[in-house]
C-alpha cells in the first residue's frame, strides 16, 4: 500500500501505478545479479546508488545493510516499462460507469472464493474483528481486490524495482523514499528474498508500500515478525491495522444502495467542501447529512436502514436515476486504503455479497 510524504500522499501518487499493479504482478524481471550484463545497466545507475546510500545512512540505515544490498541491486527494466506506460489520468478526462468495473470485480468467481476463504480463517477473522471493530468480511475483500486472496501477490524483487524506477525520476520523490523504507525493512531484520512484489513495489498478500509495511504491518501470530508474504494472519491483522489507522468506526456499515427520489432537486445537496486530496474522488460525494434526513427527502434503501443515525454521503456511480449509494465514514477507510471511489464501492459489495 501506499504512504518524508505521508502515507495519504503518497497513496495518491500511486492511484495510476495501484490501479493496474496487480495486472502484471504475476510477471517477473528478476534474474541472478551475475547474469545481468553491464551494458544493460543506464550510465549513472551505480552513481545514484550511492547517492541513495547516504541518504539511507543519514536516515539510520547500518552500513553493513547498505554494503550487502547496495552493490548488489540490478537495474530492472521491465518495471520502468511498465511504469512508462500507466496513463496521467487528465483531470478533465470523463468519468466510466461504475457498473461495467464492478461486473469484473464483484463476480461470482470472487465472492465464492471469498466464502471459501470465510470460512476457512473464519476463528482468525472473528478475533481480528474482536480486537479491532473491522468486521471479518472487509477485510476479506481488501484481500480479494489486492491479490485475489493471496493468489496474485507478485514476484518482482522490490528493492530493485524500487530503485530502478527512483532512478528512473518520473516519480523519484516517491520511489526513493519507498527504496529508503525497503532498506529500513531489511535492516530491521526482514529476509532480503523474501521482499517481493509487485513491478511496482507493493508487498505481499496486503501489497502494502515499504513505508506502509513499516508504519502499519502487524505480527498477528506472535513470532516476532510481521510476515505479510507467507502468513494470512500476519496479512488479516496487518488490513484490520491499516484500516484503523484510517479512522474505522466499530459497528456502522461503509454503506448501501438506496433508490433516490424522482423529485431530488440534486443542487440542495451539493457539497461545497475542497478535497485535499482526491479531488476528483470526493468530487463525486454530496455534503454529510443524517440518515433521518436522507429518509425525509424520500430516499429508500434497498435493504433495511441500518441502525442509528449516522451521517453519510450520497454517490450516483451509474448517473441519474441508478442505483446510487449512501456511504459513511467507514467509506472513507477504504479510499484511504486506495484513493477510487470504484475501488471502495467494490470492496464494499464483495464485502456484502461474502457476508450474505
Amino acid at each position: 500500500m501506499l504512504r518524508g510524504l505521508s502515507v495519504n500522499k503518497l497513496r495518491i501518487m500511486m492511484l495510476p501505478i495501484l490501479a493496474v499493479a496487480s495486472a502484471f504482478s504475476a510477471l517477473t524481471g528478476s534474474a541472478p545479479v551475475e547474469a545481468q550484463d553491464a551494458s544493460s545497466v543506464p550510465a549513472g545507475y551505480r552513481e545514484y546508488l550511492e547517492t541513495v546510500r547516504i541518504r539511507a545512512a543519514n536516515e539510520g540505515v547500518t552500513a553493513a545493510t547498505l554494503n550487502r544490498v547496495i552493490p548488489n541491486l540490478r537495474y530492472n527494466a521491465r518495471a520502468v516499462a511498465l511504469d512508462r506506460q500507466q496513463p496521467e489520468g487528465a483531470a478533465d478526462a470523463p468519468v466510466p460507469m461504475f457498473a461495467p468495473y464492478k461486473s469484473k470485480h464483484v463476480d461470482a468467481a470472487r465472492i465464492s472464493r471469498g466464502r471459501t476463504k470465510y470460512t476457512e480463517l473464519r476463528p482468525l477473522l472473528q478475533r481480528i474483528e474482536t480486537q479491532t471493530g473491522v468486521p471479518e468480511e472487509v477485510m476479506l475483500a481488501i484481500y480479494g481486490h489486492e491479490t485475489n486472496y493471496g493468489t496474485v501477490t507478485g514476484n518482482f524483487n522490490a528493492p530493485e524495482v524500487l530503485a530502478s524506477l527512483a532512478f528512473e525520476g518520473r516519480r523519484r520523490p516517491l520511489f526513493e523514499g519507498e527504496f529508503v523504507a525497503v532498506l529500513k525493512m531489511i535492516d530491521k531484520g526482514v529476509p532480503q528474498s523474501a521482499i517481493t512484489g509487485s513491478w511496482a513495489g507493493a508487498l505481499g498478500k496486503p501489497q502494502f508500500l515499504p513505508s506502509v509495511y513499516l508504519k502499519l504491518a502487524r505480527d498477528g501470530d506472535g513470532d516476532g515478525y510481521a510476515d505479510i508474504w507467507g502468513s494470512e494472519v500476519d496479512a488479516m491483522t496487518s488490513i484490520a491495522n491499516y484500516l484503523v489507522n484510517a479512522g474505522w468506526r466499530r459497528d456502522e456499515p461503509w454503506g448501501f444502495a438506496v433508490n433516490t427520489p424522482s423529485n431530488l432537486n440534486r443542487a440542495t445537496i451539493k457539497s461545497g467542501l475542497a478535497a485535499p486530496r482526491c479531488p476528483r474522488v470526493f468530487a463525486r460525494h454530496s455534503k454529510w447529512m443524517r440518515l433521518s434526513e436522507w429518509r425525509a427527502l424520500g430516499f429508500a434503501p434497498q435493504g433495511g436502514w441500518p441502525k442509528g443515525d449516522m451521517l453519510a454521503t450520497l454517490i450516483e456511480p451509474d448517473g441519474e436515476g441508478k442505483t446510487a449509494y449512501l456511504l459513511g465514514s467507514n467509506y472513507r477507510a477504504i479510499l484511504d486504503y486506495n484513493c477510487s471511489n470504484f475501488y471502495a464501492l467494490s470492496v464494499g459489495l464483495l464485502a456484502d455479497a461474502i457476508h450474505n
